[in-house]
């Protein structure tokens, strides 16, 4: 449980660290490719630095770390896009609802993943407390016509975690070679994901550059090496924690989702002033009872 509760509040340090790219206009693109290359740099930093590149592009997990690294910048982006165009709630429903998917692959592909009344119960309220704390009292309203940008939000998201989950269990094969040589495997992962993820931030802002030319400014690779640490940290306590939760992965998903709703309310009524409706109160109702039932 103790790597859940680490994975949840350094999700939260970046939720509160990216308010304050808005506030100090930080360009989001230019600083999340600082983010993706500081992590790369601490992935590197706890491995042994002796591997070849010749080993990791014969990696097990090479092709999980090249989808996630391109899926990681553009699904990020497109949820920046998302909340100019059809709002933040419905970007975070849809973000956060995403959770259905992970949870259905570990169910299918997974046979000691059993599917048990509890974790119906506990999974039907955490799609209910999401909805409810991520929307004004349950309304949500948008352009039609961007429904294309939803559904690429929850299905990008999705399939993201899909493939993180997947890619630990090739990771755990590495388990039986010694704990040493196990967590050294992990960081070259790291390692290799968060670069390919920078040079496809590189890329869409080497796309971007065509119609205009964007200044590369100081502050925002300060706010990306400041986003880049706990990031790192958030992937590395979440991957922890889907090692341990093995063969019971479809857990992990809803609670760290109901962790982010419950903590990241409390921290926007603390610290941001923000005014909570009867429905949002309601939904982390449902989320404390759905984290309830899970770690019952």
């Amino acid at each position: 449980m103790i790597y859940i509760v680490y994975t949840v509040l350094l999700f939260n340090l970046l939720i509160i660290i990216f308010k304050f790219f808005e506030k100090f206009k930080v360009d989001n693109l230019q600083a999340l490719i600082f983010n993706y290359f500081t992590a790369a740099v601490c992935g590197y930093l706890f491995s042994d630095k002796s591997i070849s590149l010749s080993y990791i592009i014969n990696a097990p997990w090479i092709y999980h770390a090249m989808i996630l690294g391109f899926l990681f910048i553009v699904v990020f982006n497109f949820y920046a896009f998302g909340a100019q165009k059809v709002g933040i709630a419905v970007s975070t429903v849809a973000n956060k609802m995403s959770l259905i998917i992970p949870v259905s692959v570990v169910l299918i592909m997974n046979p000691e993943d059993n599917i048990t009344v509890l974790k119906t119960i506990g999974f039907v309220l955490a799609l209910i407390g999401i909805y409810l704390a991520s929307t004004n009292n349950g309304q949500l309203s948008f352009n039609k016509k961007y429904l294309w940008l939803i559904l690429f939000i929850f299905i990008g998201q999705g399939i993201s975690d899909s493939v993180f989950n997947n890619a630990n269990i090739f990771l755990k094969e590495f388990e039986e070679l010694g704990e040493d040589l196990y967590n050294n495997e992990k960081m070259i992962f790291f390692t290799t994901l968060f670069t390919i993820a920078g040079v496809s931030g590189l890329l869409i802002l080497a796309g971007k550059s065509v119609k205009s030319s964007p200044k590369l400014k100081f502050k925002n690779i300060i706010w990306g090496i400041i986003f880049g640490i706990p990031n790192f940290f958030s992937l590395f306590y979440f991957l922890e924690a889907l090692s341990y939760y093995h063969n019971n992965e479809s857990i992990v998903f809803p609670l760290v989702s109901m962790g982010v709703v419950v903590i990241s309310a409390v921290i926007g009524i603390v610290f941001f002033r923000e005014r909570l409706s009867k429905g949002n109160w309601l939904g982390i109702l449902f989320a404390l009872a759905s984290i309830a039932v899970f770690s019952f």
